[in-house]
């Protein structure tokens, strides 16, 4: 019996990610750690996300794993669980618009354990 190989096309994008996270699992596996010690009550689809956007993120590349872990954090909660997109999209700017969000990041965040509080630069 003849086997036909199984070809896969990607784009330069998708291969280009696929690549990026291969050289990254020592990255992610550091991230994920400072994750969980950052949030040990982080539900594991959230965690996921959240290591997921540290991993991918330009802006973080040079960015310690704490680092990336926290500002990933913080920025899953503002764009999943508040109206911080509305309000920044409805005429607030930034700075506003996170003032108004940011008691209930606190909240989320000391549900999923975590014990540093957000500030105004976060």
């Amino acid at each position: 019996m003849h086997v036909q190989p199984i070809l896969f096309l990607v784009t330069i994008h998708e291969y280009a990610h696929l690549s990026r996270s291969r050289a990254n699992i020592p990255k992610r596996a550091a991230i994920d750690a400072a994750l969980l010690r950052l949030a040990p009550r982080i539900p594991p689809h959230e965690r996921m996300a959240v290591v997921d956007h540290a991993v991918d993120s330009r802006g973080l590349s040079t960015a310690s794993s704490e680092t990336a872990a926290w500002l990933s954090l913080v920025a899953y909660v503002r764009h999943t669980f508040t109206d911080y997109d509305e309000l920044s999209g409805g005429g607030y700017d930034a700075d506003s618009a996170r003032h108004f969000v940011a008691a209930r990041i606190d909240k989320i965040l000391q549900t999923w354990g975590v014990r540093r509080r957000l500030m105004p630069q976060d």
